[in-house]
């Protein structure tokens, strides 16, 4: 099973590495791709290289598709094909998972309408739906993240939801999560 994800320089580190390793030790194979060519560096600095460039994106089956946080969050609401996608992944009822201020593109979108979903506090609006101040959301294909701090409970509610409850249960198991 594989699910994608999306990052641009200025990725936050926590919610993008945190992520990705928990689908990984749940057995997803996870596609980082960037909107910068094969790289991109995170707002701390972390440098990422062979990644694959968005442009040559092809939807290989993917479960998810996942939007970190941080400030490339304007640059990725600003991309024509990254919210064709968004709206295309949910179209066809694949997940679509965000965190921290990723959310935000989510509820502009429309795609937070009658849901229950969560974000960085201070950037949520009236998106139509529900907040909830957690760490991570699921309501049916959404799920949400609050911020850097819920990069676990957002990568344990992807894996549950593409996996199950057996594979997360394992994987929270296996690196001693309560």
């Amino acid at each position: 099973m594989k699910v994608c994800m999306i990052v641009t320089n200025g990725f936050e580190e926590v919610e993008t590495v945190g992520s990705f390793a928990i689908l990984r030790r749940g057995g997803l194979d996870v596609d980082v791709y960037s909107l910068r060519g094969e790289q991109a560096t995170g707002r701390f600095g972390l440098y990422c290289s062979k990644l694959k460039p968005f442009a040559d994106f092809k939807d290989d089956n993917y479960a998810a598709i996942i939007l970190p946080g941080g400030p490339q969050y304007n640059e990725l609401k600003d991309n024509a094909h990254v919210l064709a996608l968004l709206r295309d992944f949910y179209a066809r009822g694949k997940y679509v998972c965000a965190i921290c201020a990723s959310p935000t593109i989510l509820g502009h979108l429309g795609l937070l309408k009658g849901k229950k979903y969560t974000c960085f506090t201070a950037m949520n609006e009236d998106f139509g739906g529900t907040y909830c101040d957690d760490y991570a959301v699921a309501d049916g294909q959404i799920i949400t993240g609050k911020s850097a701090a819920a990069a676990i409970d957002f990568g344990f509610a992807i894996l549950e939801a593409v996996c199950g409850k057996e594979t997360t249960d394992e994987t929270k198991k296996d690196i001693y999560y309560k």
